[in-house]
């Protein structure tokens, strides 16, 4: 069985762009689009009742609207919880940036961050309606398990989308290493092998699927600046949860969470599914 799109609606303005990204996403992808509203904020309160109802309802027929096969569906749990137990049969989960409990100077609210943290599979994070198609699919690749899954995801999306995908690697200097106290051109020489390191890296998911159109860059600064630069024009930014320099223990590494702060074109975090 195919497994659907879930997309988490509160009538809110980022997670309208929410229910349009994922339907657009179900329709290229033949996919069905689950659409649920966790009905925590006013669950017995007059009219509240009536409130989710009227979200979710305005978000099907948007969605159906699109072309996407829909259900729908009112939970109420909290909200967090129910989205990440809606991850596990999911393709991924797709969420607007923030809600409308968040403050308005927030470019990233607690229940977005929270489900992109721990929930099984990709989790796309929306922060706006698409204003212009670029045409490319950024990946942060190095090489980790976390960041072969983004790999994984993100070419499923550059074939559906007819995008060229991109693959980014940023180095940095470790601050305690033995590259920080030797000359220029040893830390030139250190720089290099980790270009042609990535390079191969590459070279092997082009080889790998030669239908899509995959360039690269490797970048002497940090993953999270490269990316940001990328991502100027890109249809999506992939990352995995975490990469080589996280601790085990971590549910986002620094990269994921720079990016999801700082990258406005929708942004999509992997984790490997069977690390759950």
């Amino acid at each position: 069985m195919a497994r659907r799109i879930v997309v988490g609606v509160d009538g809110s303005v980022p997670s309208a762009a929410a229910v349009e990204w994922a339907a657009a996403d179900a329709e290229r992808r033949g996919l069905p689009l689950r659409i649920v509203h966790v009905c925590e904020q006013w669950p017995h309160s007059p009219g509240g009742s009536a409130y989710c109802a009227k979200a979710l309802e305005a978000a099907a027929t948007r969605a159906r609207g699109l072309g996407a096969e829909v259900t729908t569906e009112t939970l109420t749990g909290n909200v967090i919880d129910d989205l990440i137990g809606e991850s596990a049969p999911a393709d991924s989960v797709v969420l607007g940036s923030r809600g409308l409990g968040g403050f308005a100077g927030l470019v990233l609210g607690s229940v977005s961050l929270a489900v992109a943290g721990h929930a099984v599979g990709p989790v796309v994070i929306v922060r706006a309606p698409t204003q212009a198609r670029h045409g490319r699919v950024v990946v942060g690749y190095d090489g980790s398990e976390h960041s072969r899954a983004a790999m994984e995801y993100a070419l499923a999306q550059a074939r559906a989308q007819g995008a060229e995908l991109h693959v980014v690697y940023g180095w940095r200097t470790p601050m305690f290493s033995p590259y920080a106290a030797v000359s220029g051109s040893l830390l030139e020489d250190a720089f290099q092998q980790q270009v042609r390191m990535a390079r191969e890296r590459v070279a092997s998911w082009r080889e790998g699927d030669p239908d899509v159109k995959i360039t690269d860059a490797e970048v002497c600064e940090h993953p999270v600046a490269a990316l940001i630069q990328a991502s100027q024009t890109a249809d999506l930014v992939v990352v995995g949860s975490r990469g080589l320099d996280a601790f085990a223990s971590a549910v986002l590494g620094s990269v994921s969470h720079g990016v999801l702060h700082h990258v406005t074109c929708p942004v999509a975090v992997v984790r490997p599914r069977e690390e759950r």
